[in-house]
């Protein structure tokens, strides 16, 4: 589904990936993670189309990408739900995920089909729906961002820190919604700091660290790793 050979990624004098290759099969989920200011948010960026690449190669479902515009690239079904959500905070629910879905140039019946998918996915939603998006919650705010991410009805899901400053039960139920996405067979891309918690959900794993893939197997292994238990999983 995604594949990315030697991507650098630069701003200007910095170097914030340096040559990463690796490669997401259909229906996995593969998980990056890594401390802050390693990369990660970077390189999803530049999948999605947001940040040019310095050099290396961007492909999905085997077409080359590297430098088509984001708008091409949701055509191609790739769908980004970035970190901080990104919702537009003028707009009620319900017009955040029309907005999601207006590259697919279907009909209104089924939007609105859509929409009470992702109304079952988040009920939060559905209560909060006609509600400036500005005023909901950071948990409310971080469904809205993966469900108007899920409207374009993508092939795959670009998952950018989905736990960031969310409350545990809140936490517990974006990777609950993560797990059944995978059940019904999405292919994801998860960028994350919880490591326990994405590690557990993945079926093959990444660390990046200051740009560079340092470490790479399925999410158990990761899991288990030393390495990754003392830097990231908080025991030795």
């Amino acid at each position: 589904m995604l594949k990315i050979d030697s991507v650098k990624v630069s701003y200007g004098a910095i170097h914030a990936v340096k040559g990463v290759s690796l490669e997401v099969r259909e229906g996995e989920v593969v998980t990056i993670i890594g401390a802050n200011g390693a990369g990660k948010s970077s390189l999803l960026k530049s999948i999605a189309g947001l940040q040019a690449v310095s050099s290396g190669r961007i492909s999905v479902g085997g077409r080359d990408c590297t430098q088509l515009p984001p708008h091409l690239r949701l055509g191609l079904g790739i769908a980004l739900s970035p970190e901080g959500r990104g919702v537009f905070p003028d707009q009620t629910v319900r017009e955040n995920l029309l907005l999601g879905a207006y590259s697919r140039k279907q009909s209104a019946a089924t939007t609105g089909e859509a929409i009470e998918r992702e109304f079952d996915r988040f009920p939060r939603l559905r209560e909060r729906q006609n509600q400036l998006s500005g005023t909901l919650s950071g948990g409310e705010q971080q469904m809205l961002a993966i469900s108007r991410a899920l409207m374009s009805q993508p092939r795959l899901l670009l998952l950018d820190e989905p736990s960031l400053g969310l409350a545990p039960l809140v936490i517990r139920d974006i990777f609950i919604a993560i797990r059944k996405l995978r059940d019904e067979g999405l292919t994801i891309l998860l960028v994350e700091q919880m490591a326990k918690q994405a590690l557990a959900v993945a079926d093959r794993a990444y660390v990046l660290e200051v740009g560079t893939i340092t470490l790479e197997g399925s999410g158990r292994e990761l899991l288990n790793d030393p390495k990754v238990k003392a830097a990231y999983l908080g025991s030795h």
